[in-house]
């Protein structure tokens, strides 16, 4: 397959000599099934190969060049010599990942989808124009072979990949697809290419594992640990943030209008500390080059306060100038539900997914998006690091102001 690049901005792409992300996705029937996974590829890196894109706008490289390793050596350069593929490009998060490596003067490669976006609903000329700036290389990262043979055809060496890969479901088979497989052949083709680090969005919920997508991005980290264990010439670092503004916003509108806020319990059930996508995306960017984010595990939330549905929800009565208006769920609802989703699977396996959802609301009801502490299994607003000057008040103000425009939640919603 021939790989479809395009240039959006006249950026010249720089292939110097240096170096040698996370998740890979497991078959379909891991269920039923054994599962062996294979050691990486190795990854031969005294090879030349060819410069041969696609592109709209000329950009330099040399006809050949040799790929060379050196422990975290594209650190030393100027960011402009910096090569850094980006996974996950025209998703939620993404998107402003892109934006901010670019702002700080690396040359960014987005993968893309050819059809990007919930449902593929966005064209080859949306998404170029999504990543102004950014060379946009099209390709499959579910097919590693594919995706190797794009990135050779750049005919560059990459010196870091970022992944902000995500199932949009949460289903069962579509985590295992790209929390796990996708973002692993990420990180092999990647190596492939020269890439000595590896920044991973994560989330902090893997503490407690209970759900598919938890423990294909579990899976992942362990082996981009294990990889960088095997080999000192490589590094990762895995980001795990709390919760996205976008998950809390899906109530803006429905209160706006004069229903209640609906809430869990008596509201208390659970807290985060929210952090905007613009946050987060600063943090990630600053794992390329920040020494101190070597081979860590970081977790990361917002400014301010832990907050809970209740707080949340008096935020949004406050800044509408209403008088708190709450409906109140009994958790036993969706562990009822869950029952009923869990017996009907044995029956319908197809239901898998409908189940698997029942399961991803019940847990983000109930579980606090902080650190966990594995020995006595309480949640603490105190020690989960806070990053950045957004505020969830200031992103209610401006939903109220806007609406939800950009801020999809992908093919499932749940409050």
């Amino acid at each position: 397959m021939a790989s479809l690049c395009f240039f959006s901005n006249v950026f010249t792409l720089h292939s110097p000599k240096c170096q040698s992300f996370t998740g890979s996705r497991l078959s379909s029937h891991f269920l039923n099934h054994q599962i062996k996974v294979n050691s990486f590829p190795h990854v031969n890196l005294s090879q030349p190969f060819k410069f041969s894109c696609k592109r709209f706008n000329p950009i330099t490289a040399s006809a050949t060049t040799t790929i060379e390793t050196s422990s975290y050596s594209f650190r030393n350069k100027n960011p402009k010599d910096i090569n850094i593929v980006v996974v996950g490009s025209t998703g939620y998060i993404g998107k402003f990942v892109v934006k901010e490596l670019i702002n700080r003067g690396f040359n960014v490669i987005a993968i893309s989808r050819e059809r990007s976006g919930i449902r593929g609903k966005n064209d080859k000329e949306e998404t170029l124009n999504q990543l102004q700036g950014a060379n946009v290389c099209f390709s499959d990262v579910t097919n590693v072979e594919t995706l190797q043979k794009n990135l050779e055809n750049l005919g560059v060496s990459i010196d870091v990949v970022v992944s902000c890969l995500a199932s949009r479901s949460g289903g069962v088979k579509d985590s295992w697809k790209i929390d796990y497989e996708a973002t692993r052949n990420s990180l092999v083709a990647g190596r492939n290419r020269g890439a000595s680090h590896f920044v991973l969005l994560s989330a902090i919920c893997v503490q407690k594992p209970l759900l598919e997508f938890q423990r294909a991005k579990l899976k992942f980290e362990a082996e981009l640990v294990k990889e960088a264990e095997e080999d000192n010439r490589f590094s990762y670092s895995i980001v795990r943030p709390t919760a996205f503004f976008k998950s809390l916003g899906g109530q803006v509108e429905l209160v706006k209008d004069g229903k209640p806020y609906v809430m869990f319990g008596d509201g208390r059930l659970c807290a985060c500390k929210p952090i905007s996508e613009q946050d987060l995306a600063s943090f990630i960017a600053d794992c390329v080059l920040s020494e101190d984010k070597i081979n860590q595990i970081l977790p990361i939330g917002g400014p301010g306060k832990a907050l809970t549905p209740l707080e949340q929800g008096e935020i949004l009565f406050r800044l509408l100038g209403k008088e708190p208006k709450f409906l109140k769920v009994p958790i036993g609802i969706m562990d009822f539900a869950i029952g009923v989703l869990d017996f009907l699977v044995k029956i319908f396996p197809a239901m898998e997914d409908a189940a698997e959802f029942g399961k991803i609301g019940r847990y983000y009801a109930a579980e606090s998006m902080l650190i966990l502490d594995p020995e006595t299994g309480e949640y603490s607003a105190e020690k989960t690091p806070s990053y950045g000057k957004d505020t969830l008040e200031e992103f209610f103000k401006r939903v109220l102001r806007e609406g939800m425009a950009g801020q999809e939640l992908g093919e499932q919603t749940i409050f």
